[in-house]
């Protein structure tokens, strides 16, 4: 079986709010397993890298300035179509019209305050987790748990 590694980010805005342990759990009640955790701040470099898709649109510095205002609890999490089941559980980015049920739908009402962000793609989760982690931040062991969250011939 092949785990896939994703990279959440619990935004300034959810720690402000005193979100992280209701995010935190969100993803362990899935059953995924946590394997690198850490808050940081981040600065305009790091954040021209990871939003280069964004760094041309006219709410970029606005972006920028939000991200930067407090820290950021980075995550990387593990499991078997890890990067999607991730995105479910965030739900779409306008948080207001994100699924009920969603971390975004429950906890947030903006598309930039939106509590959280999660890689796109399988592709992008390995370059994001390479940018917030450094060797040696990514822990490997076994989840026992993981027994009672996946059937047999998935494991």
């Amino acid at each position: 079986m092949s785990m896939e590694k994703t990279l959440v980010l619990v935004k300034p805005d959810a720690i402000q709010r005193g979100l992280i342990g209701e995010i935190v759990s969100r993803f362990e009640k899935k059953g995924l397993k946590l394997v690198g955790m850490k808050m940081m701040t981040l600065d305009e470099a790091i954040l021209r890298e990871h939003y280069a898709h964004l760094a041309d649109k006219p709410f970029f510095g606005s972006l920028s300035k939000f991200m930067m205002k407090n820290p950021v609890i980075a995550m990387c999490w593990e499991g078997l179509e890890c990067v999607n089941a991730v995105r479910l559980l965030c739900g779409i980015t306008k948080a207001r019209s994100a699924e009920a049920g969603s971390i975004r739908g429950d906890l947030a009402m903006s598309v930039s305050c939106n509590v959280v962000h999660a890689s796109d793609s399988v592709e992008n989760a390995g370059k994001e987790v390479k940018r917030f982690f450094k060797d040696g931040e990514i822990f490997d062991y076994k989840k026992t748990e993981f027994e009672h969250v996946y059937a047999e011939d998935e494991m």
